[in-house]
């Protein structure tokens, strides 16, 4: 007779701490999830796991699965995010590289309710070990096409979307960027919750960055999914940015853009549920920089799917037509064909999953790279969608718009 496995203890208990919650990141390798004060953060690598390929979030699911074998759960929160949970990064192509991290430490809030959770032994948070270093200032460069090279080939794709091979399609640049000392992703963090305090703080595996997009999330049997598409940069004076956003609001290119990225999240999540909530209008989400047209489609997971957990959802969603295009498919040809960059894990689901399959997913936007053998050099990066009637300067405009979070971030 086989001898019993055994188990490794996991512990979830009130944390009776004190500050914000982005106070108490640590100061190496921070894994983050927060917005408006709420949410996870991870203190090392309880386990870290790579994967590649057009299966890679079922390949995860399992992993974690297996994982979860392995513990002795006592949780005695039972909230979303109690418990042992897992960290992620998915790469937006299925040929790249993604994450999946378990931490030894995780602290967490919601509403008026705190935890902390600790995989085995007891072990101190570092978040005080190590003063956060001040930024210093930055050197900066093209990405793998210039401003003037991805004008035009954003022109090259719209004469294609006239010409009817496509509906919509999502084109990305990167800047570069090099700093005297290595960057500190906790400064960085820091002030993208504080100025951006609406979107959901990330960091994994050295993505970091503030995303307004949440691309699902599963809670209880009820899902959730934030979509943007339409974008407006703000001008600082209220009046006019009152104007501004109701122009967006009238807008039939942004709202064209915009009812494709809807459409094709609402036509992902159907054969989960058993039944599903599409407004009939987006509303205009205001941030500090930009505005954006935005739609919450929710939904109630069906009875028939008692397997489905949040890494499914991803599963199903990923790519959207708010990163990709529609179709999907003839999108991601022209991506390819046009971008010349590799996107990496940017524009790819980020977020976490807990012992109970519910989540939190977003799509890492508004977000940068530290490289992970030189802490000093960054890459950034930023997308539009581009449909018939965009104008190649607008777009590039709209690009600067949205890289504005992460420059200030980097240099202020």
């Amino acid at each position: 007779m086989d001898a019993p496995l055994s188990r490794i203890d996991v512990e979830s208990v009130v944390f009776e701490g004190t500050g914000e919650l982005i106070s108490l990141l640590p100061n190496a390798s921070p894994l983050t999830w927060v917005r408006n004060g709420e949410g996870v953060i991870g203190y090392g690598e309880f386990a870290k796991v790579h994967f590649s390929g057009a299966s890679r979030f079922e390949d995860a699911a399992q992993w974690w699965r297996e994982q979860l074998k392995g513990f002795r759960i006592n949780d005695h929160i039972r909230v979303p995010g109690s418990g042992p949970i897992a960290f992620g990064s998915f790469s937006f192509d299925e040929a790249e590289d993604s994450v999946f991290i378990i931490p030894r430490v995780v602290v967490g809030k919601r509403g008026n309710t705190s935890w902390i959770t600790r995989i085995g032994a007891p072990a101190p948070l570092n978040h005080e070990l190590l003063p956060t270093r001040k930024s210093s200032p930055l050197s900066w460069g093209e990405g793998s096409l210039s401003a003037s090279e991805w004008e035009a080939a954003v022109g090259h794709a719209i004469v294609r979307i006239a010409a009817g091979e496509l509906e919509k399609v999502v084109l990305a640049r990167d800047v570069t960027a090099t700093s005297e000392e290595p960057i500190d992703a906790r400064v960085v963090m820091e002030k993208l919750a504080e100025k951006y305090p609406n979107t959901w703080v990330f960091a994994v595996d050295g993505l970091v960055g503030a995303t307004p997009e949440l691309l699902v999330r599963l809670t209880k049997g009820l899902v959730t999914s934030r979509v943007l598409a339409g974008t407006i940069r703000r001008t600082g004076d209220d009046q006019r940015d009152l104007a501004l956003a109701a122009s967006l609001a009238r807008s039939s290119k942004d709202l064209e853009e915009h009812d494709y990225a809807v459409r094709s999240v609402a036509d992902a999540l159907e054969p989960f549920c058993s039944s599903i909530n599409v407004p009939d209008a987006p509303f205009v989400l205001h941030l500090a920089n930009v505005m954006h047209l935005a739609t919450d489609v929710t939904g109630v997971v069906s009875d028939s799917m008692a397997v489905t957990n949040a890494l499914s959802l991803v599963d199903a969603l990923h790519p959207t037509a708010a990163v990709c295009g529609t179709p999907r498919e003839k999108a991601k040809k022209l991506i390819n064909e046009y971008e010349v960059m590799k996107r990496g894990r940017y524009s790819g689901p980020v977020g976490w999953i807990d012992a109970r399959g519910d989540g939190e997913w977003g799509i890492a936007l508004r977000c940068a790279e530290i490289d992970a053998k030189d802490a000093r050099k960054v890459r950034l990066f930023a997308g539009c969608g581009i449909v018939a009637g965009s104008i190649p300067q607008d777009e590039l405009a709209e690009s600067q718009a949205k890289l504005v979070p992460m420059r200030d971030a980097l240099e202020s």
